[in-house]
């Protein structure tokens, strides 16, 4: 028998985050810990807020099905035992620590997917132009993947392209965009040297997308949450953000990164903001994506122990003690 252990946490973060239509100051994670006669394992999320789901939500779910991953549910019985989400990835994040730990194996060599140098965006959040200058000013990154709405977004991207004018931007407008806007933003975006385009249009209402030929490619986010999302994603966007609070964890994930690759759509990796306990399944993904975005732990006022780091742009390996 496996003792399952469910908690919520509070996290501050360092400063208020903005992004559209939310401020985050603070986050509420769900820690699973799964205790065998030979190993610990431990999974950590913040759930999609954006979806309704709360600390307490995720934290009843997983109580539900407690009792079955004690007495043996592994993870592909806990794709059918609970949906898509926060509560899922927090157990099946646990089950893959657990299970390398009782192996004495490591993740990559669970996965075969093995780890290389591996770089981050950092982000900007929305501000003034001249605060976002500032801020991309200070980042030591070759990527900067700026927030932006929609008020202000060529005076935004104008300041932090002036700002840093070698770096690779890419934009994430969280659906703050019309497809009248789009239409007419995205050419001067590739003007001003964007790569990419991250959720411009809100969720369910991108239709508009299909008959439409972007000047830069397009990433869905809110617009792909999961595998059964994904064949409607792949008729708008050219790229899928996959995030393990979104597939429920890195089972899943797996299966919607290598559904994508065969398809010939690109891939990112995201988080909802977490501790380095949220990145690490996180970075396997990284490892098959163009681009990464596993920053959030940066943000916190405080991290688990063990945690990864960055260091001229690239986001270390997580140790086998955090996870994995």
């Amino acid at each position: 028998m496996l003792s399952v252990t469910l908690t919520t946490e509070p996290w501050d973060l360092k400063a208020p985050f903005r992004i559209t239509g939310h401020e985050f100051k603070s986050v509420q994670l769900l820690h699973a810990t799964i205790n065998g006669s030979s190993a610990v394992g431990h999974g950590e999320a913040a759930g999609i807020f954006y979806m309704g789901e709360t600390a307490e939500s995720m934290l009843a779910q997983a109580e539900s099905v407690r009792k079955a991953v004690e007495e043996g549910a592994g993870r592909e019985q806990l794709l059918d035992l609970l949906p898509p989400g926060g509560a899922r990835n927090a157990i099946d994040c646990a089950l893959w620590d657990y299970e390398t730990k009782a192996a004495g194996k490591t993740i990559w060599e669970l996965t075969e997917i093995y780890p290389g140098p591996t770089r981050t965006v950092l982000t900007v959040g929305i501000d003034s132009p001249e605060e976002m200058a500032q801020k991309a000013r200070g980042l030591e990154v070759r990527t900067i993947k700026v927030k932006l709405d929609g008020e202000h977004a060529i005076e935004r991207i104008s300041a932090v392209r002036t700002a840093r004018p070698e770096a690779e931007i890419v934009v994430d407008v969280n659906g703050g965009w019309s497809f009248e806007q789009l239409v007419e933003l995205a050419p001067e975006m590739k003007k001003l040297g964007v790569a990419m385009i991250e959720q411009p249009l809100p969720r369910g209402e991108d239709a508009a997308l299909e008959g439409y030929d972007p000047p830069l490619t397009l990433c869905a986010d809110e617009s792909c949450l999961n595998l059964s999302e994904f064949e409607q994603a792949a008729r708008r966007y050219q790229m899928i953000n996959i995030k393990l609070d979104k597939t429920g964890g890195l089972t899943e994930a797996l299966e919607l990164a290598i559904l994508a690759e065969s398809r010939g759509i690109d891939l990112m990796v995201g988080n909802m903001i977490g501790t380095s306990l949220a990145m690490a399944p996180a970075y396997v993904i990284a490892q098959l994506c163009h681009y990464v975005d596993l920053d959030g732990a940066l943000f916190m006022d405080g991290d688990r122990e063990h945690p990864m780091y960055l260091a001229g742009g690239f986001l270390s390996a997580p140790s086998t003690a955090l996870w994995g």
